[in-house]
């Protein structure tokens, strides 16, 4: 495996529209993109030349994308930040997490004050700054702790730092963690740390303490499988630390950006995934507009600084969440489809992926491209179709006339009694690894596999997904051979495995033509046939 990397960006609470089903939500006509684009303080003009307004339902694109690009439905049923993201890592939540729109229940609150020695003030639903406004004085004045919620799975406690310390604060958050499990497990728990004098102010050592994911996600199998699993931002928070091998804390979508870059100039194999929350607590709940397009500029500035570190063989991919428009009277995170724009020097420019039925698809292609297997993760990969991997290939890789010899030797291994029709192929992985084939027959004739079939099963079954070029050689048993093309079946195979640009090498050592895949079979048969 080549030292590959893909950085996964997801803007928290980018949404580009509403869902088809924003009405269970009551999210009806929510579209957070739709709302900050027109302000003067937007200005993107690198997502724009990406293709970020290509995408279905968004409109006026570039005529010439440079990335692909794709909107996703959230499968799982919620829109908050912990389904949303463990939606991404593969993981779908056919049940929604607990909310409390009337605040918690009293044996909750009892228990939680039982624990921690400290009675609790509000628990009802609250704007987290308009709360410490309206509870601040009478916190700092009796150490109780302000208890709130939202629309979504959260348990919220405020504290002033000098009347709580920080650290206090995350052992009390670590305490109700443990309480909220089973029937009140939601999604996080979050330590909300305020100071000064009133008017309070937020700091930036808030903390989250989430729901253990309940099976493993992309992060797992990579890890699993020796890749370095990379976070920035509340990512590892998010997933509890499941999964992830290193933590890198932010304190804003800037200095996010700025560990991102980081990244890009290390060498590692694996995946860094980077959460930028400012989109969503600084702007998307306070309905600021304003705000939320100045931020989408300055991470449009920060990524044109990212795209020249990338290397040939990384991966980008933007998304979110979900949406939280604050153009809307709610405060609240909104049901919406997401962006995703996918990035490379090997991506096709401009494929668009159409509309996807789920965040998953991010997690089934991330896994794809480093060769390991979903496992039981959700999700459909979209590699297949926007990658060109033909002609760029390791410099190790072996040459044409070798591996149409590695074709003619394996000619000699084929069984076939019957037809006396020999045939050998040598399949090149992206990554120059060679899978060998012969055709083997039987008897009934149905059973019977070609070389290149056999070479693709023999590759496929191992792991490998991304495929360069195959050799072909055959004839006549006893003859030299000469032009030998696939048939229709093994065209087929390559369709299911291979984009339009696959070569085909057939001939023999020293007199050898070369074909693409979508020379042999045009309007070919895929997977989106169907």
């Amino acid at each position: 495996m080549m030292d590959r990397r893909v950085f996964i960006i997801v803007l928290d609470s980018m949404g580009i529209g509403q869902a088809p089903d924003a009405a269970l939500f009551s999210d009806e006509g929510s579209d957070t993109l739709g709302a900050i684009r027109d302000h003067e303080n937007f200005y993107c003009p690198v997502l724009k030349s990406m293709g970020l307004f290509n995408i279905e339902g968004v409109g006026g694109g570039t005529a010439a994308p440079t990335a692909s690009f794709a909107r996703l439905r959230e499968k799982s049923m919620g829109k908050d930040t912990t389904i949303g993201h463990w939606e991404i890592a593969g993981l779908v939540s056919p049940e929604p997490l607990p909310t409390y729109p009337e605040g918690f229940p009293d044996e909750v609150i009892r228990e939680f004050e039982e624990k921690t020695g400290r009675k609790v003030l509000c628990n009802k639903p609250y704007s987290g700054t308009d709360v410490i406004r309206d509870y601040g004085k009478q916190h700092v004045e009796t150490g109780d702790l302000i208890v709130y919620t939202s629309a979504d799975s959260v348990f919220q406690i405020a504290a002033h730092e000098d009347v709580v310390p920080v650290p206090e604060l995350y052992r009390i958050c670590e305490t109700a963690r443990e309480i909220l499990k089973g029937k009140h497990g939601v999604g996080r728990v979050i330590a909300r740390p305020f100071t000064g004098e009133w008017p309070y102010v937020r700091t930036a050592n808030r903390h989250d303490f989430s729901l253990y994911p309940p099976a493993n996600t992309m992060l797992d199998l990579l890890s699993a499988s020796g890749f370095e699993t990379l976070s920035v931002g509340k990512i590892y928070d998010i997933f509890a630390g499941k999964g992830v091998s290193e933590m890198n804390r932010i304190r804003n979508n800037h200095e996010g950006m700025l560990k991102t870059l980081e990244m890009a100039d290390r060498d590692f194999c694996g995946l860094c995934f980077v959460n930028l929350v400012d989109f969503d607590m600084l702007y998307g709940h306070r309905n600021d507009v304003a705000g939320y397009a100045k931020a989408m500029t300055e991470f449009d500035r920060d990524l044109e600084m990212l795209l020249p570190k990338l290397r040939d063989d990384d991966l980008l991919i933007i998304t979110a969440d979900h949406g939280c428009d604050p153009g809307t009277p709610s405060t609240d995170h909104s049901r919406e489809c997401v962006p995703m724009l996918l990035y490379g020097k090997h991506v096709k420019a401009g494929i668009d992926l159409g509309i996807r039925d789920t965040y998953a698809d991010i997690s089934a292609s991330v896994l794809s491209y480093f060769g390991v297997s979903q496992g039981n993760t959700a999700g459909t990969e979209f590699l297949s179709d926007t990658l060109s991997l033909a002609g760029k290939l390791p410099e190790n890789a072996p040459d044409d006339e070798t591996l149409m010899r590695i074709a003619k030797e394996m000619r000699s291994r084929s069984y076939a009694p019957y037809s006396r029709f020999t045939v050998g192929a040598a399949l090149l992985t992206a990554e120059g690894k060679v899978y060998t084939g012969c055709n083997i027959e039987n008897a009934t004739y149905t059973p019977t596999v070609c070389a290149e079939r056999t070479a693709f099963f023999k590759a496929v079954s191992e792991g490998e997904r991304h495929f360069a070029k195959i050799a072909i050689a055959g004839g006549r048993e006893g003859e030299d051979g000469d032009f030998c093309a696939p048939c229709g079946v093994c065209r087929q195979v390559m369709a299911e495995f291979c984009d339009p640009d696959f070569i085909l090498l057939l001939g023999k050592p020293g007199d050898v033509k070369e074909y693409r895949l979508s020379e042999v079979l045009p309007f070919m048969f895929t997977g989106e046939s169907l």
